[in-house]
């Protein structure tokens, strides 16, 4: 359980950090690509003993991890994009009602968890669907459409690519990670695809003079990529630890996220939400409860 404890508070770090770049004038985009290369830092650093980082191409994980570490950048982008907008814990709800994607495949798919789905989970699955519609609704006084329909995107998008890209490390967990030790090579193959993939998007951005760096997004990418890095290596020891069983691991991961970003966010941000959000957020716990009841009552001893 502590890999899966340390994995929620660093990633409610995450947000945190993007929540506060607005604030000391930081960018965003900048230091999310710069991140990446303090994440492969990071990881290179707890590479266990005698065990060295070499890219294999004539492995099918290989081009998986490195097409991942493209999701991983576009993801990140809209997810700091939506923290800024529509703040910490519509995000983060956004970001981790993610969960019903992987665990439908996780289930259905790749025959992990051994149960079969019941109504209580069904109907959690459902109630997950509209915890996020009332997570994201907001009155916004504006006369631009546009502005209020993208505050609305930007969070419904997160939901769509974080539960992609969870499906798909759940995958490369089950199949291509023989041990816990494979880990670390694995996440930095990931963290590479990534690296190209911003490189790429801040190099054609200079070009177009739509772009200057800035030297404080090299010292916002040391405290956006070591927590990073951290709460991904953290969630696969997680997963690895419970036999790549997601439907175990994402609702305790997610549930842990949604309710320490909302504290989070109402102490030191004074976010304010709408009833409909209030609504949402209870019905986003309520939903993970119903969709892994099982193995919550199974953690708690009653079963």
């Amino acid at each position: 359980m502590l890999f899966l404890a340390l994995s929620i508070l660093l990633s409610v770090l995450l947000l945190l950090n993007f929540r506060l770049f607005p604030r000391y004038n930081v960018n965003t985009f900048q230091a999310i690509v710069f991140n990446y290369p303090v994440c492969f830092l990071t990881g290179f650093l707890l590479l266990p003993s005698g065990q060295s980082f070499a890219i294999d191409f004539g492995q099918t994980w290989t081009w998986l991890s490195l097409g991942l570490g493209v999701g991983f950048i576009i993801t990140f982008l809209l997810s700091g994009a939506s923290t800024q907008r529509t703040g910490i814990t519509t995000t983060s709800l956004a970001n981790n009602l993610s969960l019903v994607i992987p665990v439908c495949f996780s289930l259905f798919v790749f025959q992990t968890g051994g149960k079969t789905f019941d109504a209580l989970n069904y109907t959690g699955l459902i109630l997950a669907v509209v915890a996020v519609g009332l997570s994201t609704f907001k009155k916004e006084r504006t006369s631009s459409n546009q502005r209020l329909g993208a505050n609305v995107l930007l969070p419904v998008s997160v939901f769509l690519l974080y539960g992609s890209t969870n499906t798909l490390i759940n995958y490369i967990n089950l199949r291509y990670i023989p041990s816990a030790d494979k880990t670390v090579v694995v996440t930095l193959t990931m963290v590479l695809g990534a690296i190209v993939a911003g490189l790429l998007m801040l190099a054609i951005r200079l070009i177009q003079g739509k772009e200057t760096i800035q030297a404080r997004s090299f010292i916002a990418a040391f405290t956006l990529g070591v927590p990073n890095f951290l709460s991904f290596y953290t969630l696969l020891l997680a997963l690895s630890q419970f036999g790549g069983n997601g439907a175990f691991v994402y609702p305790l991961y997610n549930i842990g996220v949604i309710l320490v970003a909302a504290l989070t966010a109402a102490l030191f941000f004074q976010e304010q939400l709408t009833t409909a959000n209030k609504i949402g957020l209870a019905l986003a716990v309520l939903a993970i409860g119903l969709i892994s009841w099982q193995e919550l009552s199974a953690l708690a001893g009653y079963r």
